[in-house]
């Protein structure tokens, strides 16, 4: 890369026999367009694909799959709305609270011979 940028400066030193402001110009754009591509490679774009997972992980929730929440918790669908999920913790039948589906980090498939 340190040899693309001295050819930029070369090239235009050898055009007008001295530097020029204009190799300056072309030197700073070609680290602007470097540190661009890191910014997009290594932050945004990783960042979108987890996003499309998320999406693709809570579109295919079903009732009676095992969840686990931001919070830690593990439960069991039992009904869903829009943006709401019902669920229940533990194993007394009691404790079912509603939460939004943005709480939920990851979703276990139900076994086959669950009834819903």
């Amino acid at each position: 890369m340190n040899e693309f940028i001295s050819f930029l400066a070369e090239e235009t030193t050898a055009a007008s026999g001295k530097s020029s402001p204009m190799s300056g110009i072309a030197m700073i754009l070609v680290y602007v367009v470097i540190f661009g591509g890191f910014i997009y490679f290594f932050m945004i774009r990783p960042q979108k694909k987890q996003q499309n997972q998320i999406n693709t992980l809570l579109s295919s929730l079903e009732t009676g799959d095992s969840i686990l929440t931001t919070s830690g918790f593990y439960g069991v669908v039992i009904d869903i709305n829009d943006d709401v999920v019902i669920v229940e913790f533990g194993n007394n039948k009691n404790c079912r609270i509603p939460m939004q589906k943005s709480a939920i980090v990851d979703v276990e498939k139900a076994a086959d011979g669950f009834e819903k």
